[in-house]
């Protein structure tokens, strides 16, 4: 059975016509708009919206004008938006090779700009790009990673939308209690947010669920459902999805006519768009129709039919380019972590020599300080000492000069008191004097 991924980006639009109005005035734009991050906008907007109405050729020329001025302008996101856009253009084209080129691009520009929704887009795209190429683990892998990021963010769409894809991956594994378990959880959140192209891929993925199981009321009544969706869109891609799912409930129960009818359509809309992945699906069915009605050489042509488109998808070369491209994208991951990483240690290392730098200085500093303050102590000891000196020197001269007063005034007084002994014993008493006048009278 056919199941449909959803979107990379979502879908809101109403009609085929108001599509075309919203071209009409995204080209009206372009004309007067200036070399401009604004003109790269409208040029991305285009891309998106021709790849809407599945007109690939053109969406991929606006894409690839939008990376060229983002990449001039070196605006990082819309360099990574238009990648991520031109990769899903070439996934929708059958170029496997060159849409995980460009998605990878893309999902190493939204690392650096740390943008999580485009992440969760991105890793939606490699995806859904390994899940057409039967890489159901890697598959698994990128779309867990895109259902952790909306879920962060708390984006219901991306979330169904990635409960969706997860299905698709379980079914194609046989496992569809897993797969119906991820597409119910999916439309609930669908007819919560009324997002109708959602709501319309849930129907077709339940419905291939059903058709599986042997249960083909249900089948088809999830298979019309989302028909009526998308007709009421004009999503061609869709369109061709839902028309297989329906001719495989016909030929499950032998229902020839109304099964050819469908395949047909599909194998149209495939040729018109230009989606081998439709035309191939288209022509294995048509084999397995001209099979059940005993129409074995058409049958054996619509196999052939098949088988070329198939290898045209999945040859040896593509397979090579991929896993090129993958080792390519884990070796620049690689190496951008290691740069990264020996930046942080020179940063590290940067901050400690300035670290170091800073100490040196201020002991430095403290060493000239303690220089300077020694050389003045050292000064200061001179100065003392030298008139500790002097003191010293003048208190001898002072006590020398103190000994030989002292020594003068020992002498003075020394002559003085012999002076007075000698006129002591040359002067007569009064006694003597008086007792002598005394005597003399008396006499």
């Amino acid at each position: 059975m056919k199941n449909k991924l959803l979107p990379l980006f979502f879908f809101i639009g109403s009609c085929l016509f108001a599509q075309n109005q919203k071209i009409d005035s995204l080209l009206t734009l372009l004309k007067t708009d200036k070399e401009d991050t604004n003109k790269a906008t409208h040029l991305y907007k285009l891309c998106d919206e021709y790849k809407l109405v599945s007109q690939y050729d053109k969406g991929l020329n606006y894409g690839k004008q939008a990376l060229m001025l983002s990449q001039t302008l070196a605006y990082k996101k819309g360099i990574a938006k238009a990648y991520n856009l031109t990769g899903l253009i070439y996934m929708y084209q059958g170029n496997y090779a060159l849409a995980l080129q460009n998605a990878f691009s893309a999902l190493k520009t939204f690392e650096e700009i740390k943008d999580n929704r485009g992440l969760g887009n991105t890793h939606n795209t490699i995806g859904s790009v390994y899940l057409y190429q039967n890489n159901y683990p890697l598959a698994l892998q990128n779309f867990t990673a895109c259902l952790k990021i909306y879920q962060q963010m708390k984006n219901k769409l991306g979330i169904a939308q990635s409960y969706n894809n997860i299905g698709i991956v379980y079914f194609n594994q046989n496992n569809y209690p897993l797969a119906l378990q991820n597409y119910i959880a999916a439309l609930k959140i669908q007819q919560e947010v009324n997002q109708k192209l959602g709501i319309a891929n849930a129907y077709l993925n339940i419905g291939a669920v059903y058709v599986c199981q042997n249960n083909f009321p249900l089948a088809e009544q999830n298979a019309l459902a989302a028909l009526k969706i998308y007709q009421d869109f004009d999503d061609k891609d869709a369109l061709s999805s839902s028309y297989i799912n329906l001719a495989q409930i016909y030929i499950k129960q032998t229902k020839t006519k109304q099964a050819n009818v469908y395949l047909n359509q599909a194998l149209q809309l495939g040729f018109e768009v230009g989606s081998k992945d439709a035309i191939k699906d288209a022509y294995l069915n048509l084999a397995v129709l001209d099979s059940i009605t005993a129409n074995y050489k058409a049958a054996y042509q619509h196999y052939k039919l098949y088988i070329a488109y198939r290898d045209s998808l999945n040859n040896e070369e593509t397979k090579k380019k991929t896993l090129q491209t993958s080792m390519q994208y884990e070796f620049d991951k690689k190496e951008i972590a290691t740069k990264a990483q020996q930046e942080k240690l020179d940063a590290i290392n940067a901050e400690e020599k300035q670290k170091q730098r800073v100490i040196i200085y201020a002991v430095a500093g403290l060493l000239l300080l303690v220089g300077v303050f020694a050389v003045f102590i050292y000064n200061r000891f001179r100065i003392t000492h030298k008139q500790k000196q002097i003191i010293e020197e003048q208190k001898v001269l002072v006590d020398e000069a103190y000994e030989q007063l002292h020594e003068k005034n020992k002498e003075v007084m020394d002559s003085i008191h012999y002076a007075k002994r000698i006129q002591t014993a040359l002067i007569t008493s009064e006694k003597y004097i008086a007792s002598s006048l005394n005597k003399l009278m008396k006499s």
